[in-house]
């Protein structure tokens, strides 16, 4: 598959608010001790979703600009995070208030994605893009050399971490991000059928959920009103994209996201999952090879006797 490498205008490279009492903030495993740049008691994140969830989008992102320090949109370019963009374009910030994006490039997008960036760079020059890839590859030939032919077949959580969680992980730490703008939306059902506005995932990073209210209709709507650039594949029958290797096209009557990931139960990519669950499969994998490690060993030992 293809690989784009940086361009002028794209960042090629990647802190989380730390833990407090009745905060709603724990640390995951690696999370590294630090003071919150914002702090949020439970009691205070339930009253601000209630007031939230009555603005529009564009009024829930005015109060993250100005409430928010350190604040990035995380997104792959599927319709939500493009009418967020765009959102944020009228909304006419001021640096260093402006908000940059962060894409995750698994190495593994469709080309139209990389055709769609190119596309949005022109038509927002004032947005900027850091994109992180899986640590040490490049491109497709590099990350199959380092874990091996389709590893999302074969290790579908160790692809979610080295594709996606690491590079996020990184990102967030690179670039001291506190809270995250995400196109997640409860209309996308499952696991996302019951996302607040406002949330805090278990190591401290603000989630902020802006269009969590808002249909796929909605959506597709804004985008034709305001004539956003969007994904040539929605005209294919695909709603949701990511990887070219986990995504199908819609089928009438289906769900937006019931493209992704066919036939598994599987509903997310791994950056929206519990990251305590990814900090206790490495550890399960370290332990494992200390094993192995042990075992061959011990076996070289016998084999000495």
């Amino acid at each position: 598959m293809y690989s784009r490498s940086p361009s002028p205008g794209l960042e090629d490279h990647g802190k989380r608010v730390g833990n407090g009492c009745d905060s709603g903030y724990t640390s995951g495993a690696s999370s590294e001790a630090s003071t919150p740049e914002v702090f949020f008691t439970r009691p205070h994140l339930q009253f601000l979703n209630r007031q939230l969830q009555f603005l529009e989008p564009q009024d829930i992102l005015r109060w993250c600009i100005t409430t928010l320090p350190n604040l990035y949109q995380t997104t792959a370019f599927g319709l939500t995070g493009l009418v967020t963009v765009d959102m944020l374009s009228k909304l006419k910030i001021p640096r260093p208030q402006m908000v940059d994006i962060v894409f995750l490039d698994t190495l593994y997008h469709f080309e139209e994605t990389h055709q769609l960036i190119d596309r949005i760079r022109q038509k927002y020059p004032l947005t900027n893009i850091h994109i992180f890839k899986p640590q040490g590859t490049e491109t497709p030939q590099q990350f199959t050399e380092k874990y091996g032919e389709k590893l999302w077949e074969k290790d579908d959580k160790l692809y979610d971490w080295v594709a996606k969680v690491e590079p996020a992980e990184r990102a967030y730490k690179e670039m001291h991000v506190n809270a995250i703008l995400t196109g997640r939306r409860k209309s996308q059902k499952g696991k996302r059928g019951s996302i607040d506005i406002l949330e805090i995932d278990d190591a401290g990073l603000i989630k902020v959920n802006p269009l969590a209210n808002w249909s796929f209709d909605q959506v597709q709507d804004y985008i034709k009103a305001n004539d956003v650039p969007y994904n040539d594949l929605i005209n294919r029958g695909y709603k949701s994209i990511g990887d070219w290797h986990s995504t199908e096209p819609v089928k009438d009557g289906e769900d937006e996201r019931a493209g992704r990931w066919k036939g598994q139960e599987k509903t997310e990519c791994g950056i929206h999952n519990s990251r305590s669950k990814f900090f206790q499969f490495l550890q399960a994998q370290e332990e494992a090879r200390a094993r192995e490690s042990i075992g061959t060993g011990l076996s070289d030992v016998a084999i000495e006797q």
